[in-house]
């Protein structure tokens, strides 16, 4: 059963699950039509041959071609410890760098409704039930 639940953007969900995650193509398609480098940077692109190249050397032809994407790696390919995108703000709260273009795995984790029921994420929005 799904649940509403209100965020209150303390972060977090994206200090814990925000990095090292596996992306889906129709992600970066925006990100290459938008020339969105400052995200394609972050990512490592893992194709049929078993080649990896930085998300920023990709263009929509080599999109039949992947078969993994990773989230969100520093500039020599390895797996950063936390997303590039996190911005804590002055008034406390978090916000995403690139909200209008974060991807799928971002957009649809809600802590409240993961089947795993993760309470060490302390989450303020999560009801205070036990699994």
């Amino acid at each position: 059963m799904v649940s509403i639940q209100e965020c209150r953007q303390c972060g977090r969900c994206c200090e814990k699950w925000g990095w090292d995650q596996k992306g889906v193509v129709d992600d970066i398609i925006p990100w290459i039509r938008k020339n969105r480098q400052d995200i394609l940077q972050h990512i490592v692109i893992t194709f049929t041959d078993g080649t990896k190249v930085n998300g920023t050397r990709i263009t929509e032809r080599d999109l039949q071609n992947i078969t993994q994407i990773s989230y969100w790696t520093d500039s020599e390919g390895r797996v950063m410890t936390r997303c590039p995108f996190y911005r804590l703000a002055g008034d406390g709260k978090v916000y995403c760098g690139i909200h209008d273009l974060k991807p799928r795995v971002c957009i649809g984790f809600t802590p409240w409704n993961e089947g795993i029921r993760d309470y060490a994420l302390n989450c303020p929005a999560c009801r205070e039930t036990s699994p």
